[in-house]
Formats: structure tokens, sequence, C-alpha cells
């Protein structure tokens, strides 16, 4: 029989040949005791260890089981990533679909793989490298995220979220978040910016949320405020940017919001998202926003609209949004995405010079 087996604790056949054993209850481990992961032998005789699964997936899989991070391993990743890098940087980058471009606009990088870091999940998504890169931009110090977390990948709110608090430990005071999403608001065009200005938390009308848990005061408040969640200055700085550059009918402030996927929303659920205000929709941003103001961090953000979503019947299978496109489109616009970011990254610099 070929297959793998977890041994990290009390071992459960699952009648096809496969081991799991667990650190706790039903194949999830207590903490950050990682399940280990070992190929069984192939009882043909012939000598061959046989796994059903590469390294990098076997390492997502012991990742996975690792539901929250404490306040020491959180930590101990950011000691990783200043020492590694010699940096404290004030400004944190999360890339979105095909907008990893505006990592490549730092200066003399340093680049952590996700794989070698630490207690760090790795993106499984095409789209994302799967790394992290510190260095300078426009002068100030930053760090971005080639690759997100999302929760349709297997990872809890928590774990997608968690390299906004390792951000906030290595000293950064900003956060800027980006991502690919349909536009629901019919005045959108394609390859148009949406600043989002607030957004409408679907997973968390689930009783879904990265806080879940017990709290810890070191991180931020018990309830957090999210009132004023994306910075008005920024939003209203990035306007004046836009205009200088000449794109200000393409630029949006709307609303966004975050369902689980991987699927892309029905018509019905498209309707009903816009009779809420919603603008935009996408499958991340809403719980790194959550988590950055919860250990106060100011934010700001933006959609890029790469679809325009369907919200009427039709046969046609142009009217599907596909990742391709989604992909395409990011390509086009990643220039404007990215000195947008850039010339906001130096107004933030000049005023605290």
């Amino acid at each position: 029989m070929t297959g793998y087996k977890v041994a990290n604790g009390n071992g459960h056949s699952n009648g096809n040949g496969n081991t799991k054993g667990t650190n706790g209850t039903n194949g999830h481990s207590n903490g950050h005791k990682s399940a280990d992961y070992t190929a069984q032998e192939n009882p043909t005789g012939n000598g061959k260890i046989q796994c059903e699964l590469t390294h990098e997936e076997l390492r997502a899989l012991r990742v996975l089981n690792e539901d929250t991070y404490p306040y020491e391993v959180i930590e101990e990743i950011a000691d990783f990533i200043t020492k590694g890098s010699g940096m404290r940087p004030k400004i944190g980058i999360i890339c979105g679909s095909g907008l990893g471009s505006l990592a490549d606009m730092i200066q003399d990088p340093k680049i952590f793989e996700y794989e070698k870091i630490p207690n760090f999940p790795v993106s499984t998504v095409e789209g994302h490298a799967g790394r992290l890169v510190v260095g300078t931009l426009e002068g100030a110090t930053v760090m971005a995220m080639q690759g997100r977390f999302h929760f349709y990948e297997g990872y809890p709110l928590a774990k997608c979220s968690m390299p906004v608090r390792v951000m906030k430990l290595c000293g950064v005071e900003y956060l800027f978040a980006t991502n690919a999403a349909g536009g629901i608001n019919p005045r959108f065009a394609v390859g148009d910016i949406m600043l989002m200005h607030d957004h409408v938390n679907m997973l968390g009308f689930a009783g879904n949320s990265p806080l879940q848990g017990p709290n810890d005061p070191r991180f931020g408040p018990r309830f957090p405020a999210l009132v004023n969640s994306y910075n008005k200055d920024l939003i209203n700085k990035a306007i004046e940017i836009a205009k200088a550059m000449g794109i200000e009918s393409n630029i949006h402030v709307g609303v966004y919001s975050c369902l689980g996927g991987p699927n892309y929303e029905t018509i019905a659920e498209l309707k009903a998202l816009r009779m809420m205000g919603v603008d935009a929709v996408g499958m991340s941003t809403v719980h790194e926003v959550i988590t950055a103001r919860h250990c106060d961090m100011k934010v700001f953000a933006f959609s890029l609209i790469t679809n325009k979503c369907a919200t009427e019947y039709s046969d046609k299978k142009d009217d599907e949004a596909n990742h391709d496109e989604v992909m395409a489109v990011a390509k086009n616009r990643q220039k404007a995405c990215c000195e947008l970011v850039s010339r906001l990254i130096r107004e933030i610099h000049l005023a605290s010079a």
C-alpha cells in the first residue's frame, strides 16, 4: 500500500491504507506541535519508499494543523525577519493576485521564501510568488508579501492574517493591502481602481473572525472598533496622486466585501451584495484589515477591478468570471497600481522625515 503516515500521537486507521495520528482529536494538533508526516514502505518487496504528496504539500499539511499563533511564536517569526534583513520596516504591503510586481520595485531587497520562514504557511494560488521582500521604496523601509493566504486554501482566518501581526512586531505602522476584485457597481469598468473606505464582512456574518479565541492584549483590545478602518487621510492623498497621474477617471471610492471562495459568486449573491451597498467583491483583505486595526495599524487598501460581475442571467460564457482574466487585467494595470502605491509611500516618508 502506498500513502503517508501521520505519526504524532494516537494512530487511527482510515481504512484506505493511510494511518493518521493526532496530537489531540480528529487529526488536529494542539498548539504548535505539527504532525510528522512520513512515507510508508511499499509492500511489494521492491524496497522502494513511495509517498503520494510532495515535500511542499506535506509541509503545507503540517502548518495547516496549527490553528493559532501565540504572541511568542509571532515574535519569533518577526525576530527571524528583522535579524535576517537588518531592518525594521515602517510600511507593510500585501500584494494581491497579479500585483506582485509591487514588491519587485523594492531596492536592496532581502528575500525570504515562505517555506524557509519558521512557522509560516505557504501560498498555493497561481499568481502568488510566496515570498516576503524587505527593503526600501521611495526612501521608506518596507516589507511586502508576494502572495497572501486565503480561507479557501484551507487555512483558518487567524492563519490567513497572521503575517499582519508579524508585520506589527517587525515595526510596521502602515498596512497597504491590494486585491483583485469583481466590480458589482455598474459604473466600474475593468481596469479601474477602487479605494476601499469600508467593507461588509460576510465571513463575519457567519461567525468567522481572525480574532476568535482568547484575546492577547499585547496585540489589541478584546472588542476593537472598525468604524474608521480605512485611513481617510491616505484615501484623500491617493485621490490627489491619481489626479496628478492623470487617472482620476479610473479611480473610485467604494465598499468591498470578502466571500469565502474559491468559487465565484452566483447572480443572486451578487444582486444581494449590491442591495447591501457593496461595490466590489473578492476573497481576501477584510480579515487582514481587521487584524491590522486590532493592533492599531493605519490601513490603506484598494481593489483592482479585474472583471465586471454579471448581475443578469445569461447563457453567454463570456459573462463568467475566470482566473486567467483576473491575471491578465492585473498584468496590464500593474504599472499604474505600482506608481500609485510608490507615490503614496513617498508622501508618508516625506511627512515623517
